[in-house]
């Protein structure tokens, strides 16, 4: 099988790095065993970046390596020590390519030498649990998740930024054309089809040098797929001026100027999008007996049309340097009308799910599913092994409003919600809760939440907060017994308790008052 060696289309299929994860770390050093905490962030993954480079005119590198994938972000360490972030990866492309997706939308179209595009931007690193420390949560025992890169595959479609383009019939001569006013040497036979990729050329008029692409030749159809020049007719999309290539010395049966040029003008009108190039003619072969004759009885014709008109021989050079000068002319004006094309950098940035908002919840027959940039990110960054973790996912998502528009919408305890994307989903029985804060007072990695609350447990939080009231003789012990005094006296005295503790209690038992909670599970 031939190796190509001029690729103007290709896919891609591209995954950006993922973000390192945080780290939970606590300090710890001689007499400071417990010195807060020091985790540090995860690194950020590296993205995926295209960028034009004049010196590259193919994209055949990437017909034979198509996958390509960013490097992941580093995972963060104790003692504040952040990961380091992922190494971009810079994808040289021709100048002039057109960047789509997988449905064909147009996502940017890169022209202009240094001009880049984040095509797949990398995961964000998770932060580590010195960042998450607050107020009200001054020791976290989690950290956050690092976010996935995008995966993605985009189309990338090559339209040569060229001044001139040379459109005609197959063997109108201009392959020959190219090579007589540039330095460019494609290949020239005696057959149709010759040229199979456009020729690009450098010409110098005066003080004007531009370039000159030749498209392979169009025949009757070709707009709708017919020979080859469908393949290539959005390379003539950028040109200044199109210069037609008429053989006036053809020999097939039934071939005349005039109708050769009505037949490629339908041609590019069923294409579209060049009505407005101006046009040059050039009846090549003149220096051929019967191609010079059959110039002078159309010349005049085509001129009457408002055209511009050249008798040219790429073999003899006869007429070139006016028809060279004519489209110098013409390349000049246009540059003069067009501002000069500055680097830009571009970043490709999904909208919001329904226009803005943080998130929507709709009602589907598998349940409630939560869309939105916020609470997706939130559910990639959680780790659901922690259930400290997950109570402050919660804690993110009732302040973000997404548990009062469940209510809001019917929800009922033990319904289904869903968050994430369809084929990706994270699946939540919905139980309306309140946030973790400071009330949190569980084991690090625990929420309490998550688990059912035994009443010695609530009469030990009770004593906990009668202890900065007490007496300066009274130990805990008698704060314990005052409290179970005064629940005597109050609403359940028949039974002689509140139903928060007993009277009574085994010392070193799980009632006893003084009980350190070594045994707590």
């Amino acid at each position: 099988m031939a190796i190509p060696s001029f690729v103007d289309h290709v896919t891609l299929h591209l995954a950006a790095g993922r973000g390192g994860n945080g780290v939970a770390s606590v300090h710890r050093e001689k007499f400071k065993p417990l010195g807060g905490p020091d985790g540090g962030n995860g690194g950020q993954g590296g993205s995926i970046i295209l960028e034009v480079d004049t010196s590259v005119t193919t994209l055949v590198d990437y017909h034979h390596n198509p996958k390509r994938r960013a490097d992941n972000g580093g995972q963060g360490a104790g003692d504040h020590k952040n990961g380091g972030n992922g190494k971009d990866l810079v994808l040289a492309v021709p100048d002039g390519t057109v960047v789509k997706d997988r449905q064909g939308t147009v996502l940017a179209d890169l022209v202009g030498h240094g001009t880049t595009l984040v095509v797949a931007q990398g995961g964000r690193g998770g932060l580590g649990n010195a960042a998450l420390a607050s107020s009200k949560r001054k020791a976290p025992g989690f950290a956050l998740l690092g976010e996935p890169g995008d995966e993605l595959d985009v189309r990338l479609e090559l339209k040569v930024v060229a001044d001139i383009g040379l459109v005609g019939f197959p063997s109108a001569g201009k392959s020959s054309l190219i090579a007589a006013i540039s330095r460019a040497r494609p290949k020239i036979a005696d057959y149709p089809f010759t040229t199979l990729i456009p020729n690009l050329g450098v010409v110098t008029a005066g003080e004007t040098t531009f370039t000159v692409a030749d498209v392979p030749g169009l025949i009757e159809g070709a707009a709708e797929g017919r020979g080859l020049g469908h393949d290539f007719l959005r390379h003539i999309e950028r040109c200044a001026a199109l210069v037609h290539v008429v053989d006036t010395a053809s020999i097939e049966p039934g071939r005349n100027p005039l109708d050769d040029l009505e037949i490629i003008e339908g041609e590019l009108a069923r294409y579209g999008g060049l009505e407005d190039r101006p046009r040059l003619v050039a009846l090549n072969k003149v220096d051929v007996p019967d191609g010079q004759d059959i110039a002078d009885m159309v010349v005049e014709e085509l001129r009457s049309r408002g055209l511009q008109v050249f008798e040219v021989s790429a073999a003899s050079g006869a007429g070139l340097r006016d028809l060279t000068f004519a489209m110098a002319e013409i390349v000049t004006a246009s540059r003069a009308d067009k501002p000069e094309v500055e680097p830009q950098r571009i970043v490709l940035r999904p909208p919001a799910v329904d226009g803005g908002a943080d998130f929507e919840v709709l009602a589907t027959d598998e349940g409630w599913r939560v869309r939105g940039t916020k609470p997706e990110r939130w559910v990639r960054q959680t780790d659901f092994s922690n259930e400290e973790a997950v109570g402050f996912l919660a804690d993110r998502l009732n302040r973000l409003g997404v548990e009062l528009k469940l209510v809001e919408m019917g929800a009922q305890e033990g319904d289904t919600v869903l968050i994430g994307p369809d084929d990706n989903s994270v699946v939540f029985d919905f139980k309306p809760s309140i946030e973790a804060g400071a009330e949190m007072l569980g084991r690090r990695g625990e929420d309490e939440r998550l688990r059912e609350q035994r009443p010695a447990r609530a009469r030990r939080h009770d004593i906990d907060a009668a202890m900065e009231t007490k007496a300066e003789e009274e130990a805990r012990a008698d704060v314990a017994r005052r409290l179970d005094a005064e629940r005597k006296k109050g609403p359940n005295r028949s039974s002689g308790s509140s139903g928060v503790g007993p009277m009574s209690y085994e010392i070193g038992s799980k009632d006893d008052p003084d009980w350190d909670g070594s045994d707590d599970d």
